[in-house]
């Protein structure tokens, strides 16, 4: 296993860097990083106190200052300390400056201002909380998805992830033998996604769920036939309703979230 000190630099609340380090990372394996995260660095006595603890456990270093001064500030120091400096999204700033043939505006933070887009991923949180797990459903019109599916598929941090990527998303859960709440096969403004999963695998989590709660297992909740049963149920109403089926056994959070936000992309296009 390679060890070494990384350091993520931020004038902000450090998560692109963050971001964006991580996916480089996960190219590499046998490696393993020492995050330093420094964020919020807006001053240049907070950069040079960063400085000192960069030249204390060298690394390489990833940044994200707006201010240019204080970006060639940090850029001159590595380069006498000998560590690799990176200025994350400065590639990009110069072709969308190229392109729009505008300049950037340098101002600290500014996509974190709490203006009207702010607010409205705000709410957009608060309307995945209001409809997690099957609350509310007579409100289900107003989302652009929805996820059905068994319990512990990951729905619910499914639905809080495309709420932080910007989707009005809600989840309501199948049981087995009980009708969906509301009229779900009727809704004409979202998407709606079912969410499947191999019985092996969603035995394995129920059984890790039981235990976290210190729950005994000896329940239908996790017997292998019953939970075939409960998902091929699951996948037949999916079917019926001709709704988008994915399956969630090998799948983070992250890529199921990227496929139902291509699926609702395609039905949007579709509309036009």
């Amino acid at each position: 296993m390679k060890e070494f000190h990384l350091h993520l630099v931020s004038d902000s609340t450090g998560e692109t860097v963050s971001s964006v380090s991580r996916a480089a990372l996960a190219q590499f394996e046998g490696v393993e990083a020492e995050e330093h995260v420094w964020s919020m660095i807006r001053t240049k006595g907070q950069l040079e106190k960063i400085i000192e603890h960069i030249r204390e456990e060298p690394g390489i270093v990833f940044f994200t200052i707006a201010d240019e001064g204080m970006a060639e500030m940090l850029k001159t120091k590595c380069l006498e300390i000998g560590v690799p400096v990176v200025p994350v999204i400065n590639r990009a700033l110069r072709e969308l400056s190229f392109y729009l043939g505008m300049q950037p505006s340098h101002v600290q933070g500014k996509q974190h201002e709490m203006d009207d887009d702010y607010f409205e991923r705000v709410d957009i949180i608060n309307f995945a909380l209001a409809h997690d797990d099957g609350q509310a459903t007579w409100e289900l019109e107003e989302a652009d998805i929805v996820i059905v599916g068994v319990s512990r598929t990951s729905k619910s941090p499914t639905t809080m992830y495309l709420a932080y990527r910007g989707y009005k998303a809600a989840n309501v859960p199948y049981v087995p033998g009980c009708d969906l709440p509301g009229d779900i096969s009727q809704l004409k403004n979202p998407i709606v996604v079912g969410l499947t999963i191999s019985a092996e695998r969603l035995v394995q989590i129920r059984k890790s769920r039981l235990a976290s709660l210190d729950h005994a297992e000896n329940t239908n909740y996790t017997e292998i036939e019953t939970i075939k049963q409960e998902i091929d149920e699951a996948s037949r109403l999916f079917r019926k309703n001709k709704w988008p089926i994915i399956d969630v056994t090998r799948r983070s959070v992250e890529e199921t979230a990227a496929i139902i936000i291509q699926k609702y992309s395609d039905k949007r296009e579709k509309a036009r």
